[in-house]
């Protein structure tokens, strides 16, 4: 029997991807929510840590026309020296000038759903669900940050006989983070430096509740993969990967090689920071050489559990 849910419950919903094959087994319907109590300084959805939509702005697509002007009540768009000027000090993001420009020069990203709005969207895919082994996926942001939502959304798929998983921070205690768990067929759980104030530095903040999540869940007995995105500067050392290979290894029980990915570093999400005209500190780096990750997955292959021939 499943647990019971609120259909009309409402989340911060900012993506929906269907026919994902990289969040988890077979075909899945990945719900991104918004939301994080982190700031990684590398973060490729800045526009998933606000709990609040966010207005992303391509100024490149702009042509001045001036029909935002004239429906933002906030009077947040002005014209200055001929040139069209966005006071973020002002918007609220309503999405009004998303309605009213012709170029699609402004997305609204992050929008209130309920959790049958959502499903409405996951249940299509159930065919490829069930040949392939698949389900629906709830990653974030950090989905802990709307844990109500988050368990109605896994109740109600369940109820549809549809396999759950989610991606998770672990920041929250067990007394939330466990609730969603226990409703989830699969954890993906981020692992991103063993070193307390290092973690700090890099994500705003410290490791402790993390780390005691990760025992907990393993614990239950439910399948998990930790993942670990390499990060220069921050973890991408043979050092910083080590003792987090130990950790799985030796503190956790798991062989690195089943329940360990090491995801190289992308730039995918930089162009998002200056839709949002990101003032803050956002570094950009080049991905990792070749050489650099074989060594890093040579190095996790030698402290597996079960070295191979």
């Amino acid at each position: 029997m499943s647990a019971p849910f609120d259909p009309n419950l409402v989340g911060q919903v900012f993506n929906i991807q269907r026919y994902s094959t990289k969040d988890g087994p077979g075909v899945r319907t990945t719900v991104f929510l918004k939301g994080c109590p982190m700031h990684c300084f590398w973060c490729q959805n800045p526009e998933s840590q606000s709990i609040k939509p966010v207005l992303f702005y391509k100024q490149d697509s702009c042509t001045s026309c001036g029909r935002c002007v004239g429906v933002c009540k906030q009077e947040a768009n002005r014209f200055k020296d001929g040139h069209l000027v966005l006071d973020r000090s002002l918007c609220v993001a309503c999405g009004a000038c998303v309605e009213a420009c012709p170029n699609k020069a402004r997305t609204l990203e992050g929008k209130p759903m309920t959790v049958q709005d959502v499903m409405d969207v996951v249940v299509r895919d159930r065919r490829l669900y069930k040949n392939s082994g698949g389900g629906m996926t709830v990653s974030g942001g950090a989905c802990e940050m709307q844990a109500n939502f988050t368990v109605n959304l896994l109740a109600a798929a369940h109820d549809e006989n549809i396999r759950t998983a989610v991606e998770i921070e672990g920041f929250y205690p067990w007394s939330v983070t466990g609730r969603i768990v226990e409703l989830c067929d699969f954890v993906y759980f981020d692992l991103k430096n063993m070193d307390s104030e290092a973690h700090k530095r890099g994500t705003g903040a410290p490791n402790e509740t993390i780390l005691e999540n990760a025992r907990r869940i393993v614990e239950t007995g439910t399948p998990v993969i930790f993942r670990t995105p390499l990060i220069p500067t921050f973890n991408d050392d043979r050092d910083s990967i080590k003792a987090i290979i130990l950790f799985v290894r030796d503190e956790l029980g798991l062989d690195p090689m089943e329940h360990l990915e090491l995801l190289p570093y992308n730039n995918l999400g930089e162009n998002k920071y200056d839709k949002m005209d990101f003032k803050g500190f956002h570094p950009r780096f080049a991905r990792q050489s070749d050489e650099h990750l074989e060594d890093l997955e040579t190095l996790k292959r030698n402290l597996s559990l079960h070295q191979s021939a």
